[in-house]
């Protein structure tokens, strides 16, 4: 999970290197950054499902050989559109990984206590390796080109693929039922296109293209959903949504991950593009988030004790929409210690509500069914992360354009390329002192607007977690949403 999760932002920090050395446009850097999530999203429901049936520790060991060679594939891409089928690739890949790590954990501990404490240590893994992609990203390109950033993930694939087969245990349901292959087919239909569409809407405005997609994607989730209530043995248990507490807790995960993947997107383009730090600099003040993140760990069992699980995850939220506002204010100081110790709150709130709401998630459910609730979580995770970039990054990209005052005698490619995005604007006019600083004055605008947003969010999360999931108190656990 962790290789996974660094895997999810490792690359935020080579888009300024990526940019120079293939050139793509803003429209595609954003889909290099969140095409490997919009993948992991459609396919995971299915992926889920499959493991529950051929076996858990099977199908994470060949999902992680898969990965191990598209990350290959990926280092050495020779263009924009070739790194974008290797994200992708690397996506249908990982699908297969994520349930399998959680629904095994479900499966490993049966004590609702052990597995609390096992789906927080799974959660800091999660949450703190998108922190730490940075991080690593920063520290390989220091010495190496872009695709180093991928090519890491090969020798480490290696060492799990012998140490997974020995200590892993294998299980599965029993009585797993018929596999549903249209309904596969729904899901991936429902999610994609809908994604789709509102990337599109934000980066080009609202058109037929956008508007078709929406609507395919909407049909898709409204077939899906009837068809799930028919089948004896249906993909997802749609009737779990039905409980307040279990569609509280997927909510909050996903405000979770939205707020925290978007704003490490761009604010990680604005260390390095802004206040002019190298790539290892900038990861390491981005650390912060991971740090807290595993602080998580040691701090969620005297929460629920004292306050209760839906309590909890809403102060993790609220914590998280604090962190999100000091980003935006500490822009303006100095040092960036500063914007450091502003990612604390941001890391731990997210850790705090991650791990809680993951738990209430996969308890909801007998052990059998593991892995179709994990794809729930996931789903609901991977969507998220891959709405958080679309969102937030292109909400960045308007409100950059939007911010920007450039001379009038800026014109031809060379404006076109300052008002496609920063970072084409510093490849661009490198020379030119003042339109430079214009655009950085822009994107800065574009960050703290777009922090505040998230944050604005969040707390509305948090509120919604607050009433719907219960706050029954268990010293060190927490309570399951069907029982509540």
């Amino acid at each position: 999970m962790l290789l996974l999760a660094i895997d999810g932002t490792v690359l935020y920090l080579a888009v300024p290197s990526l940019t120079a050395d293939l050139a793509p446009s803003s429209t595609q850097i954003l889909w290099i950054g969140d095409v490997y999530a919009l993948a992991l999203a459609g396919l995971l429901v299915t992926t889920g499902t499959l493991a529950d049936r051929l076996g858990r520790k099977r199908v994470l060991l060949a999902g992680t050989a898969a990965f191990g060679a598209a990350s290959a594939l990926a280092a050495f891409a020779p263009n924009a559109e070739m790194l974008i089928a290797a994200r992708l690739l690397l996506g249908v890949a990982g699908a297969t990984i994520m349930p399998s790590t959680l629904s095994i954990i479900r499966n490993m501990f049966p004590d609702q206590g052990e597995r609390t404490r096992a789906i927080a240590i799974w959660s800091a893994a999660s949450a703190g390796g998108m922190a730490l992609g940075p991080l690593v990203g920063g520290l390989l390109l220091e010495h190496f080109w872009w695709g180093s950033v991928f090519l890491i993930n090969v020798p480490v694939v290696l060492v799990f693929l012998v140490t997974g087969a020995v200590l892993l245990p294998e299980s599965r349901n029993p009585q797993p039922g018929r596999f549903d292959l249209l309904s596969a087919a729904m899901s991936m239909t429902a999610v994609v296109p809908l994604v789709y569409a509102v990337k599109h809407a934000i980066g080009s405005g609202v058109d037929l293209q956008s508007a078709l997609a929406a609507t395919v994607g909407v049909t898709a989730g409204v077939l899906f959903v009837r068809r799930q209530r028919r089948l004896r043995t249906p993909l997802i248990d749609v009737e779990l949504f039905a409980n307040k507490a279990f569609s509280g807790a997927v909510l909050a995960n996903f405000v979770a991950i939205f707020a925290l993947m978007g704003v490490l997107f761009f604010f990680s383009q604005y260390l390095q593009l802004v206040r002019g730090l190298r790539p290892l600099a900038a990861g390491l003040v981005e650390l912060p988030t991971t740090a807290a993140s595993i602080l998580a760990v040691a701090v969620v069992g005297v929460l629920v004790a004292r306050l209760g699980t839906g309590r909890a995850v809403a102060a993790g939220l609220l914590f998280a929409s604090l962190g999100l506002v000091l980003v935006a204010v500490a822009e303006g100081a100095g040092h960036t210690l500063w914007l450091a110790a502003a990612l604390l709150p941001l890391g731990l709130g997210i850790g705090v509500a991650m791990t809680l709401t993951v738990d209430a998630v996969v308890s909801a459910v007998p052990a059998e069914r593991a892995g179709a609730a994990s794809a729930i979580s996931e789903t609901a995770f991977e969507l998220g992360g891959a709405l958080g970039i679309a969102l937030l990054g292109s909400t960045v990209t308007l409100v950059y354009r939007a911010a920007l005052d450039l001379p009038a005698d800026l014109t031809g490619p060379a404006r076109a390329a300052v008002e496609d995005s920063l970072a084409s604007a510093v490849n661009a006019v490198r020379d030119s002192a003042g339109v430079l600083e214009a655009a950085r004055h822009a994107f800065t605008t574009a960050m703290q607007f777009t922090s505040v947003a998230a944050a604005a969010i969040t707390v509305i999360a948090a509120l919604i977690a607050w009433f719907t999931i219960p706050s029954g108190r268990k010293s060190g656990t927490t309570t399951t949403s069907t029982e509540e």
